[in-house]
């Protein structure tokens, strides 16, 4: 008698890593990736939204998480060099104020890119090793926009463009702003049966009563980031994804990126998480 075959043991589940809006506190995705390093795991597919779209195509185009670390280490020790390259950055000029039109902080977004993000990233989205979906709004219609091809700068630009701040972009007839005005963790749309999404939250919680009144350019991005919150509470009370890690750390502001080091020293407890409930879900799929 012919003994039966041994059934094929199933492949394990693809990952996708999904990278939340957050400003400076994004930041906190760096020891994320360097736990998926050490474990020796690669993402099938990488999302993100604003801050978690620089750092994701970053991660996607080959940089390790302990180069993305060294790399935004030393871009922000230098305050000189990091006000200089925002002032190059700049739309408008000063002196615009006093006519009457235009925003003299208003900034260039692919220009802001091209002075920050480590040359190592590439042109375009076909050109990363990881495929990458970058998550941006349509200014006009209201609506979440994906984007995952073409030219990649413009489509990070876009996702970063924080209305006041950073000037929108406009991609293929359509005005973008950021993605975090919709979707601040794009992940709902990315869940499937043979998958583990693991989402990175690192929007801000709120913080103990204070009196202290916020200055004007604080309260612009303190806004989006009440915002934010908001709509992940709302996404992950709805449909949680796989694996929800809440990163970001207590008492860092969105534009608090001298405080890179404080920030990266207050994630570092995420890297246990992450390694434990990934092991844990890869487990439980097999």
């Amino acid at each position: 008698m012919t003994a039966s075959p041994s059934p094929a043991p199933a492949s394990p589940p693809e990952l996708v890593l999904v990278l939340g809006s957050g400003g400076a506190r994004g930041l906190s995705h760096i020891p994320v990736l360097e736990a998926l390093d050490e474990l020796g795991i690669r993402p099938a597919l990488i999302a993100g939204s604003s801050m978690g779209a620089i750092i994701g195509a970053a991660y996607a185009a080959g940089l390790s998480g302990s180069e993305l670390r060294e790399h935004v280490e030393k871009t922000f020790r230098d305050r000189a060099k990091v006000v200089t390259r925002l002032l190059d950055a700049r739309v408008g000029k000063f002196a615009d104020l006093w006519r009457g039109f235009g925003n003299p902080v208003l900034l260039d977004g692919e220009r802001l890119l091209d002075l920050f993000w480590p040359e190592k990233v590439p042109d375009r989205f076909e050109e990363l090793g990881i495929p990458f979906l970058s998550v941006a709004t349509d200014y006009h219609l209201h609506e979440e926009v994906v984007l995952g091809n073409g030219p990649l700068t413009p489509a990070i630009a876009a996702s970063l463009a924080i209305p006041g701040l950073i000037r929108p972009v406009t991609i293929g007839g359509r005005v973008l702003i950021d993605g975090g005005a919709v979707n601040p963790l794009p992940y709902d749309r990315l869940l499937a049966p043979h998958r583990i999404v693991l989402a990175i939250d690192t929007s801000a919680p709120a913080m103990v009563s204070d009196s202290r009144v916020p200055e004007p350019l604080e309260a612009l991005v303190g806004v989006s980031q009440i915002l934010t919150r908001a709509l992940v509470q709302r996404m992950v009370e709805r449909q949680p994804p796989d694996i929800l890690i809440r990163a970001g750390g207590d008492g860092f502001g969105a534009l608090d990126f001298f405080k890179t080091q404080a920030i990266l020293d207050a994630a570092a407890p995420v890297k246990e998480e992450v390694k434990r409930k990934l092991s844990q879900a890869l487990e439980q799929r097999v």
